[in-house]
């Protein structure tokens, strides 16, 4: 099963907010795709590892989509960081006070469709000059050309997302969610 890449960004998002729709943020466009364009469902578990530079943090996480809402809860060291839900108009967030003010709820969905969404739906939420590339266990996202965001899937329960435009690495390990 692939990885969840947007829950570690998660973990550094901003202040409580909902977010504007196709919001472009951080020079990568928002996709902001509805819950039941996944075309499917998501239980999982997962261990997120989030490396920035020399920096790497490690949160635990809880995801569930279905084709009317995304719901994130991650949690670290037995506390609940955050809790995300999305519902394909408004994005509504829970967090921490000590999560970083410097990262969106945006980036979190991004990431997260990025990884799960399918293509065609991928595409057809992307702005001029911006394309998905597809390889067997591969995702590259592009503008005009430049590589901004790869994601690779070495096995079933992993999953990579480099985002070279901002520099940061996801490294996710997943399971299936205990019900």
């Amino acid at each position: 099963m692939r990885g969840m890449i947007a829950l570690a960004a998660a973990a550094l998002l901003a202040a409580c907010s909902t977010q504007p729709p196709r919001a472009v943020a951080r020079g990568m466009p928002s996709l902001q795709l509805a819950p039941s364009s996944l075309g499917g469902t998501l239980a999982l578990q997962q261990r997120l590892v989030f490396t920035h530079g020399q920096r790497s943090d490690t949160v635990d996480a809880l995801l569930e989509a279905d084709a009317d809402s995304v719901r994130v809860v991650l949690h670290q060291h037995g506390q609940v960081m955050l809790r995300l839900v999305w519902d394909g108009e408004s994005l509504r967030q829970d967090r921490a006070a000590q999560l970083p003010e410097a990262l969106s709820a945006q980036r979190v969905l991004d990431d997260l469709q990025l990884v799960h969404w399918p293509a065609p739906a991928i595409r057809a939420a992307l702005p001029p000059g911006w394309q998905l590339l597809e390889a067997p266990g591969a995702r590259h996202l592009l503008n005009h050309g430049e590589t901004v965001a790869s994601v690779s899937w070495p096995d079933e329960h992993a999953a990579r997302l480099d985002n070279h435009r901002e520099g940061y690495r996801l490294d996710i390990r997943s399971a299936a969610a205990q019900p």
